[in-house]
């Protein structure tokens, strides 16, 4: 198991943003968390980065317990995010952007960067049209290419993605989630957090439904899918 979620809780000053939830990401797989807007979903995301306090509970990856290590460790440790709203530094450009992404290895030279970009580029043609351009000229789809591009530089073995198809045309959405497949089948274990729950549950091998808060539906993403409450509230009926 790479990731293991037990009895989490987290606030936000008095208000509580998730209970006690626990959930698994075995390696290799993806693994959804669905759910409305204000659920807990981008919470539990930014508290596995480091980025948000534990009130009770645990997060151990890879069999280490994550509770004194900052949010640039685990970086370093293989855990790597593209947040909501995509994040780039719009006055960088796409390269430039991607390597920040890389800033926290070791090696940082242009042998060592490679084979990384090699395979962001091969996975984003289009990023490589762009890659002098400031990242900020680039529209909603290419930028969200450059957020997935730039977590991929840190070689993550788990990377979170934090609802990459918010905004984006019908055409790209489905472009967005064939390329989480490829980075899955090559390897990379994935969670992701999406509104888009028929796209979602399609890909996931594990899926958790969070409500106010609190993890109230688990299974695969077949499971959920055909499950009647879990259609009628998010699949609108259909998947």
């Amino acid at each position: 198991m790479l990731l293991e979620v037990r009895d989490l809780s987290v606030n936000y000053g008095h208000i509580e943003a998730i209970r006690d939830i626990s959930f698994d990401v075995p390696e290799g797989s993806v693994v959804t968390l669905i759910g409305a807007n204000g659920a807990g979903k981008s919470t539990t995301l930014k508290t596995i980065s480091g980025l948000r306090k534990v009130r009770t509970g645990s997060i151990v990856y890879d069999g280490q317990d994550l509770a004194k290590v900052s949010a640039d460790r685990r970086v370093q440790m293989g855990i790597s995010q593209a947040p909501e709203g995509r994040g780039i530094f719009p006055g960088m450009t796409v390269r430039e952007n991607l390597e920040m992404g890389a800033y926290v290895r070791r090696n940082r030279s242009a042998a060592a960067l490679a084979p990384d970009f090699e395979r962001v580029l091969t996975l984003f043609p289009r990023l490589a049209e762009r890659i002098k351009q400031p990242a900020g000229n680039l529209s909603g789809g290419e930028q969200q290419m450059v957020a997935i591009g730039r977590a991929l530089m840190a070689q993550p073995r788990l990377l979170l993605l934090d609802e990459p198809s918010m905004g984006l045309a019908p055409k790209l959405i489905q472009q967005i989630f064939r390329i989480i497949e490829e980075i899955n089948a090559q390897g990379t274990t994935v969670l992701l957090v999406e509104q888009n729950a028929a796209q979602a549950l399609r890909r996931a091998h594990l899926a958790y439904l969070l409500e106010t808060g609190e993890i109230v539906r688990s299974g695969t993403g077949s499971e959920l899918a055909g499950d009647p409450a879990v259609r009628a509230a998010y699949l609108g009926g259909d998947v």
